[in-house]
């Protein structure tokens, strides 16, 4: 019997971010210490850090505007759609039995047109 016990799917992936999260603050302070390496004041490689992550938080939020403004644009288009087709009004046209006794290749066994001459009962 196996003992060992199993961690859930959620709390696995709880695991991986924040192992990588870890990583990323790990990553950024040895930045940073490269960075107060190279002359500059502590300060200002903060001060550098945070605009890089407001730069790319910046782009991650254009990029989502437009996502947004795509999709608002594709729900418009669909309610547009709708209100020109409307679904409601949509009727099958079934063909009538003469329509059907005229088409080529009409077979009266296969519709079970038994008023049809050509019908034939195979039982």
């Amino acid at each position: 019997m196996n003992m060992k016990a199993r961690i859930s799917n959620a709390e696995r992936f709880g695991r991986r971010i924040g192992l990588m999260w870890r990583g990323f603050v790990c990553r950024e302070r040895q930045v940073a210490g490269w960075l107060v390496a190279r002359g500059l004041s502590a300060g200002a490689a903060t001060a550098l850090l945070w605009g890089v992550k407001l730069a790319v938080l910046g782009v991650l939020l254009y990029a989502i505007f437009w996502l947004a403004l795509l999709l608002v644009f594709a729900i418009m288009a669909g309610r547009a759609a709708e209100q020109i087709l409307p679904a409601d009004d949509f009727e099958l046209q079934f063909p009538t039995l003469e329509e059907l006794r005229q088409a080529p290749g009409y077979d009266p066994n296969l519709h079970n047109d038994i008023s049809h001459e050509m019908y034939h009962d195979y039982d």
